[in-house]
C-alpha cells in the first residue's frame, strides 16, 4: 500500500453506455486496489460497466440508479445506512443527484467527490450551484478548461475544484512495430492509414472525417474507424455513398486498441463537443502518432497546434482534409509531431500521475480515521 491509510471508496455510475468515462472509473479503481484500498462500484444492473467491473475485481453493487427516481434514492439511502464508506465518488448527472439527495440530512453521510468528465455546459442555476457546492466535499474535472468553466459559471471557489486528467499506462502505450501490426490485422502495408478510435457518437466527428477522406485524391490514404456506437449505421451508409471504394474500413469494437494504434500513420479525433482530455488521444500521442484534432473541451491542454498536433476548426472537413494531406506528404513532420506528443504526455498524463493525484485528494477529503469502520 502506497498510502498511510487504506480507504474504502464507493464509485457510483448511472450511465448504461461504454466509453472513456467508464474506462477511467475502472482504471482508477483497479489502480487504487493495487495500492491497498478497497473499492466498490454502484451501477445500473446489466450496464456494460457492471460486467467489466466484476471481471476487474471490484465489488459490484447493482442498484436502480439509471434514472432520477425514488427507487434509486431509496436504494442509496439503505446502502448508506448499512455500509460506511470513507468517500463516495460520483460520475454522471443522475447518480450525482441521487447521491447528493441520499446524503442530505444524514449526520453520518460520507464525504462526496463529484467528477466532471465532459465539457457540456452546466447551467448557472441555484440547484447546480448546490450540487457542485454544498452537496460535495470536492469537485474533480478531467481538464483545466472544465475546471475554469465551473469556477466561472457556478461560482465554485478555486480551491474547491481540481483538474485531474485521465492518465494512461505509458509503459504499455508506446511506439510499436507498424508492419507487424498491419500484418497481424490484415491491413495493407503500403497504405497511409489514418485512424480514429472512439465510440461512434455524433460529437466525435466521424462524419467530417469521412467527408475529409472524400476530399483526398491520393489513393494511398485510407481511413480506419475503430469502435462501435449509436452512429454506426449512419456512418456506414455515409461511407458507402461518399467514400472512395475500399478506402474506409470499419473495424468495430476492439478489446485491445493498441495493435490498431501501432498500425496507423496518423491519428484523427475531430470532436466538436463534450470532451475533457480524451483517453484515445493520449493513447495515440503516447504511441508517438502525429495527430489531427480540434480545440474542443480540454483537448488544447495536450494538442498544441504545430507543436504536439495539428489543430483544425471543428465541423470543417476541408480543413481536416488539408491537415491530413499535409501529414501524408511530410514524413519528417509526422515524426517530429509524434515524438513531441509522446514527450508532452509523459510529463503529466500517465496513469501513475493520475493515481497519485486522486489518492492524495481522496485521502484529504475522506472521513477521519477514527470515524471509519
Amino acid at each position: 500500500m502506497s498510502a498511510a491509510r487504506a480507504l474504502h471508496v464507493l464509485h457510483t455510475e448511472s450511465s448504461c453506455g461504454w466509453g472513456g468515462q467508464e474506462i477511467r472509473i475502472l482504471s482508477e479503481s483497479t489502480g487504487m486496489i493495487a495500492r491497498g484500498h478497497r473499492v466498490a462500484l454502484a451501477c445500473v444492473p446489466g450496464a456494460p460497466i457492471e460486467r467489466a467491473a466484476a471481471a476487474a475485481g471490484l465489488e459490484v453493487l447493482p442498484l436502480p440508479i439509471g434514472r432520477k427516481r425514488l427507487p434509486g434514492l431509496r436504494a442509496l439511502r439503505r446502502l448508506f445506512a448499512r455500509r460506511r464508506f470513507d468517500v463516495v465518488v460520483t460520475h454522471s448527472s443522475t447518480d450525482a443527484w441521487l447521491v447528493a439527495l441520499a446524503c442530505m440530512g444524514r449526520r453520518d453521510a460520507p464525504p462526496v467527490v463529484r467528477i466532471r468528465h465532459v465539457s457540456a455546459p452546466v447551467a448557472a442555476s441555484a440547484p447546480n450551484r448546490w450540487l457542485y457546492g454544498r452537496s460535495v466535499r470536492h469537485v474533480v474535472t478531467t481538464g483545466e478548461r472544465l475546471r475554469r468553466e465551473l469556477i466561472e459559471t457556478l461560482g465554485c471557489p478555486a480551491q474547491h475544484v481540481t483538474s485531474v486528467p485521465t492518465g494512461i499506462d505509458a509503459g504499455r502505450f508506446a511506439p510499436g512495430d507498424r508492419n507487424g501490426a498491419r500484418a497481424a490485422l490484415g491491413l495493407p502495408r503500403d497504405a497511409l492509414l489514418v485512424g480514429i478510435v472512439a465510440t461512434l457518437r455524433s460529437w466525435k466527428g466521424h462524419r467530417f472525417l469521412i467527408d475529409a477522406l472524400a476530399r483526398l485524391p491520393d489513393p494511398r490514404v485510407r481511413l480506419v474507424i475503430v469502435g462501435d456506437g449509436p452512429m454506426s449505421e449512419a456512418l456506414r451508409e455515409q461511407a458507402a455513398q461518399t467514400a472512395p471504394a475500399g478506402r474506409c474500413v470499419f473495424a468495430g469494437q476492439q478489446e485491445d486498441v493498441l495493435p490498431w494504434l501501432h498500425a496507423f500513420d496518423v491519428f484523427a479525433l475531430p470532436s466538436y463537443a463534450n470532451e475533457g482530455v480524451p483517453q484515445a488521444l493520449i493513447q495515440a500521442m503516447l504511441c508517438a502518432l502525429p495527430c489531427v484534432t480540434t480545440a474542443v473541451g480540454a483537448i488544447p491542454e495536450i494538442a498544441i497546434d504545430a507543436r504536439t498536433a495539428l489543430v483544425v476548426p471543428p465541423r470543417d472537413a476541408t480543413a481536416l482534409a488539408a491537415a491530413i494531406a499535409r501529414l501524408a506528404g511530410d514524413p519528417a513532420l509526422r515524426t517530429t509531431l509524434g515524438q513531441a506528443a509522446r514527450a508532452h504526455c509523459l510529463a503529466g498524463y500517465t496513469r501513475d500521475a493520475m493515481l497519485d493525484r486522486m489518492e492524495h485528494l481522496l485521502l484529504s477529503v475522506a472521513r477521519p480515521a477514527a470515524d471509519a469502520p
